[in-house]
């Protein structure tokens, strides 16, 4: 017989979106950190992989943390939340038979971690703010009026407007459920044309610490 579960936390509503943005903590979590409890037999596993204490601690922390956070939401214990992933090319990750609509996405960059939680698809992202040589690389593959914009700053402002607009479009890729397999260019998410940006989402920035830029994306529900 399975056990009653019941939940913490009313889920958001639609239109809604939590948002959780944090820094994993400074400890080796995989020795002596009990978020290693949080996490399924494969995570743990996975985390054991790691070379370096400071790539196992982000895995560590963002995982343990999204099972967290969806336990309070279904009521299963964190490292008993049942999760899968959609099918498709990217294979988003995704709750398996959720007890009320629930969608979440995760994104760890650089020792910054965000996890979005809606009854919509949402997608969230974050990424350290690049070097002024890695978007002159990017710039080819974006959307040509993305570009433009871009290449109209001044050349020092050009690489945190670049990671506003990457974490915008990576978000609303990952909302999607494509992932990079979508083109980059195929969609436009600049600042200036803000009706030019896809329909049927939200896509903003969200405020960070300085060096990182973060997004997220959210799907409406049709009217």
């Amino acid at each position: 017989m399975n056990a009653t579960v019941t939940p913490l936390k009313a889920p958001p509503e639609a239109g809604q979106l939590h948002l959780t943005v944090f820094r994993p903590p400074a400890e080796d979590v995989a020795a002596v950190c009990p978020l290693m409890q949080a996490l399924d037999e494969l995570e743990a596993a996975r985390a054991a992989t790691f070379v370096h204490d400071k790539d196992r601690r982000q895995y560590v922390a963002a995982h343990a943390t999204l099972r967290r956070v969806l336990a309070e939401y279904t009521g299963h214990q964190p490292n008993r939340v049942p999760l899968g992933r959609a099918e498709g090319p990217y294979g988003k990750p995704q709750l398996i038979d959720p007890p009320v609509p629930l969608h979440f996405n995760l994104s760890h960059s650089h020792g910054l971690i965000a996890i979005g939680v809606a009854a919509d698809p949402v997608g969230v992202d974050v990424q350290r703010v690049p070097t002024p040589e890695a978007v002159e690389v990017v710039l080819p593959r974006l959307h040509p009026r993305e570009r433009e914009e871009l290449r109209a700053l001044p050349a020092s402002e050009r690489p945190e407007a670049f990671a506003r607009l990457w974490t915008r479009k990576e978000a609303y890729l990952k909302g999607l459920g494509t992932g990079l397999t979508r083109s980059p260019a195929a969609d436009y998410l600049g600042d200036l044309e803000a009706a030019a940006r896809p329909a049927g989402w939200t896509v903003r920035n969200v405020p960070v610490q300085p060096g990182y830029a973060a997004a997220a994306a959210l799907r409406h529900q049709p009217t």
